[in-house]
């Protein structure tokens, strides 16, 4: 079984500076939903906040998720975008924006502090 791209689909856009168990609970309930995930890499200028490569954050995501039985071209695809910072629509288009909330365990996961070493 491979990605089908005519399959409804689930969306995760994000830096992933770096990817964590945060990052790892939000494609779960992400891929419950359709049984596949697109997952966008947003492209951004190297600095503190963002200290890690497109490549290694892609490896990143890739290792997490094997761990947890996903694999690329299966349940999942990557993709590299632009620095995406506003997503507009105009009437109903067929999707759902929605906001996924945790536990304060969850939540509480920072990629600042992981990148600080916290």
């Amino acid at each position: 079984m491979s990605f089908d791209y005519k399959k409804p689909t689930v969306q995760l856009l994000g830096r992933w500076q770096p990817w964590h168990d945060g990052h790892t609970a939000l494609f779960k309930r992400a891929i419950a939903k359709t049984g596949q995930v697109v997952i966008m890499i947003r492209e951004s200028e190297r600095d503190q906040d963002n200290p890690h490569s497109t490549a290694l954050r892609e490896l990143y995501i890739k290792q997490a998720l094997s761990r947890e039985g996903y694999y690329l071209r299966r349940h999942y695809i990557i993709q590299h975008v632009p620095n995406i910072t506003n997503i507009t629509y105009g009437r109903d288009v067929g999707y759902a924006i929605e906001q996924e909330s945790f536990d304060q365990e969850i939540e509480s996961i920072s990629g600042t502090k992981i990148r600080n070493g916290n």
